[in-house]
């Protein structure tokens, strides 16, 4: 049975029968369906924005997963560059210039590779610029790991004929920092303890007591060991070879003589007064290629970097000397 509505007309005062149009019942529902399609849509439309479909769920967890790995990627390449900046500093301030080669440039070190292009494989993605950025970082991280190999390659091999070189120069103080009364006087402009004029001291004075032993400070043969040579009086001559030459003056007696071969730390002779001296100590030169250089440099083999610094800041005083 068919619904059948009814309306009140006040006019006739009857009930008459309610009777729609088809037409009207159309446009009705069509409305309502048009306005629940779009309250749905814009349901659809601020759910989306607030809530994630599985789908999405996954494909954020990727990304946040694979920023999480880019991330982890970026910091080790950040500590093997850091890793290998202070090898090559290294290298180049230390190796390199210790076995008189050219530091390798940076430019050279860190250059990165011209030509083709060889990143446009990775243009074209939401992260580009992040991709081909590693890329480039990777290239010249590996990069400069072959220029540093093919450095040290090189280095192993001056080494060869540095191991002789290393063990004749001069590496060790004259006379042990327990002999020492003190360290009197620097290479530099000092005060002549006799004529109290200001001149240049072209060597280290190490003040100790008459009979204190004195040590060769490297390989080499003696040159000389007499008392021929105007204000050093009783002194030894060591020719290490390599251009170097080490003197010791003011000595009290020998333990070497002319011609005799001798070992770094081989005792050559005793702490005196002999030759224009005032007061007993070890004046102590050292000489490349026949220029007298800073002694203090060539101190490496036995003191520590504490026992250095005292010894380079003592030396550094422009004071008087003791010849």
């Amino acid at each position: 049975m068919s619904n059948v509505k009814y309306y009140y007309d006040p006019e006739t005062l009857t009930y008459r029968q309610i009777i729609r149009k088809k037409r009207t019942t159309f446009k009705r529902t069509l409305v309502f369906l048009l306005a629940a399609s779009m309250f749905g849509f814009l349901i659809v439309l601020v759910a989306g924005q607030y809530f994630e479909s599985p789908r999405e769920k996954a494909l954020n967890r990727e990304l946040e997963n694979l920023d999480l790995h880019f991330n982890l990627l970026n910091k080790k390449m950040g500590e093997v560059e850091a890793v290998l900046t202070n090898i090559e500093d290294r290298d180049n301030a230390i190796y390199r210039l210790y076995f008189e080669a050219n530091p390798i440039p940076e430019e050279q070190r860190k250059q990165g590779l011209g030509g083709v292009n060889r990143y446009k494989k990775y243009e074209g993605f939401n992260n580009s610029e992040l991709i081909v950025d590693a890329n480039k970082r990777i290239d010249i991280l590996q990069k400069r790991i072959i220029v540093q190999s093919k450095s040290l390659d090189e280095i192993t091999e001056l080494a060869k004929d540095k191991e002789n070189f290393l063990a004749k120069i001069p590496a060790i103080q004259p006379i042990k920092n327990e002999d020492l009364t003190r360290m009197a006087s620097g290479y530099g402009y000092r005060s002549d303890p006799f004529t109290k004029v200001r001149k240049f001291h072209y060597g280290m004075d190490f003040t100790a007591p008459r009979g204190t032993p004195v040590y060769a400070t490297g390989d080499g043969v003696v040159k000389r060991a007499d008392s021929r040579s105007s204000g050093y009086g009783r002194h030894i001559r060591i020719d290490h070879g390599y251009g170097y030459l080490s003197l010791y003056a003011h000595l009290y007696k020998y333990n070497v003589k002319r011609g005799q071969k001798i070992k770094r730390g081989d005792l050559i002779g005793y702490v005196g007064s002999t030759g224009r001296s005032q007061a007993p100590h070890l004046h102590y030169e050292v000489f490349k290629d026949k220029k007298r250089i800073n002694p203090v440099n060539f101190y490496y083999g036995n003191l520590s970097p504490e026992e250095f610094n005292t010894l380079l800041a003592i030396a550094s005083l422009e004071n008087q000397s003791l010849d």
